[in-house]
């Protein structure tokens, strides 16, 4: 059954080992190890089996599919006369004649009611869903690609291609740290050791499942043209995905695109979560076209890069240490919005984006606005901080001190958490 809820970049159809895996499932339990999960329509699906006769007792994992959640509203709603969507508690409810002439009429006013404003506050659930687990998914490809949708068959064919994947994922994920200068990148020397031992055995690596992670024209050169459309249309459909997060935080609150700075009532939270998906999106959707030789597409459309929301105390910060504006904010500002590109509104061609650098004293090439980045150099290993509200902190223990009392967290410290300090 078709169903409109569900956006382009939702589901892809790919064959055999090259199919994705399902959205995560949301529990809605969170560790430190872990992002925060959709909660699901575990408890309303429960509810639903109690009104009504034609919904049986669901699995758990029933509440985090949205289609199994619309199919349940569906056939519940069969019961009581209702049709999808149909949730105006004014207009769409049935009286006492028509709950009769539908063949209900044994169900009271009260009863009725019941199992209307249940379906009603179902179906806003179910958007919430649909909208949090898309929320979900570009967080984690923001921060690790799309090494998370591999299959554990394809992953762990070899255990150095894991072993890579894993550990460079690993480090994708990581938290950002509150910091004037540039965040901790994830390619490190451990990941380049790792990277070393696949080179030396090219025949037994999995570079499909390394180009999920680390899309270097050296690992796209060892895929076949099936393997390197496929990624190239999933990251086509990725980036229509989260253009239209960033179209929608844009639309709530226009931002200051003159300086990115966060102001009072934007979702900073939204826009950087989607800008970093986007940069991650854009930058394999480059390298897959330049290893396809299709860099002549960029001729006609080149979508610029989306700079993350910055707030004021860092801003004030980079400016007291010397440093300034990005100029790679300016380009944004004078380029046509992506979202605007990508749907055919305005137009972006590579040669406005290089006429746009060169105003403001930018490379294009290097900078990544009209070419793949070059290949980054491994930076040095540093273990992993403990970190409070983004503050790097040496002390395990003083660090659940400072989280615990509500310290760096811009809200009151709390007093029984005090008294550890």
């Amino acid at each position: 059954e078709h169903s409109t809820l569900y956006g382009p970049g939702w589901s892809v159809a790919t064959p055999n080992r090259h199919s994705e895996k399902p959205p995560p499932s949301g529990g809605g339990g969170v560790t430190r190890e872990e992002f925060a999960r959709p909660v699901g329509a575990q408890r309303q699906l429960g509810r639903a089996a109690e009104l009504f006769g034609s919904v049986p007792e669901h699995a758990a994992d029933a509440g985090d599919d949205p289609r199994r959640i619309e199919a349940v509203i569906r056939r519940a709603g069969e019961e009581i006369g209702r049709a999808y969507g149909e949730n105006d508690f004014g207009m769409d409810r049935l009286n006492r004649a028509e709950r009769a002439q539908a063949g209900i009429g044994e169900l009271s006013g009260r009863q009725y009611n019941k199992r209307f404003r249940l379906l009603r506050r179902m179906e806003a659930k179910l958007a919430r869903i649909v909208h949090e687990q898309r929320r979900y998914e570009v967080v984690m490809t923001g921060k690790g690609a799309i090494a998370h949708t591999l299959p554990y068959e394809s992953f762990a064919t070899d255990p150095g291609t894991a072993a890579f994947v894993a550990y460079l994922t690993a480090r994708g994920y990581m938290r950002s740290v509150f910091t004037d200068g540039r965040q901790r990148r994830p390619y490190d020397e451990v990941a380049d050791a790792l990277f070393q031992r696949l080179r030396a055995e090219p025949e037994r690596t999995d570079w499909y499942v390394v180009a999920h992670a680390h899309p270097t024209a050296e690992v796209l050169g060892h895929l076949s043209d099936e393997e390197l459309s496929l990624l190239l249309a999933r990251w086509s459909r990725f980036l229509r995905t989260v253009a239209e997060l960033l179209e929608d935080a844009w639309n709530r609150c226009a931002l200051e695109r003159d300086t990115m700075i966060v102001r009072p009532g934007n979702d900073s939270s939204t826009w950087n979560q989607a800008a970093q998906a986007w940069s991650t999106a854009r930058a394999h959707w480059f390298a897959l076209l330049t290893e396809l030789g299709r860099e002549d597409f960029l001729d006609r459309v080149c979508p610029g890069k989306v700079p993350r929301l910055m707030a004021a105390d860092v801003a004030y910060w980079h400016r007291k240490s010397g440093g300034g504006l990005h100029p790679d904010t300016s380009v944004w500002a004078d380029l046509p919005l992506p979202w605007k590109v990508l749907r055919g509104e305005e137009e972006c061609t590579r040669s406005l984006v290089e006429q746009v650098c060169a105003r403001h004293g930018v490379d294009p090439g290097a900078g990544g606005w009209t070419a793949p980045r070059p290949a980054a150099e491994p930076v040095g290993y540093r273990r992993t901080p403990e970190l409070v509200h983004g503050v790097q902190v040496v002390d395990p223990l003083m660090a659940s001190a400072l989280r615990s009392a509500g310290v760096f967290s811009g809200k009151g410290r709390r007093a029984a958490a005090g008294e550890w300090l």
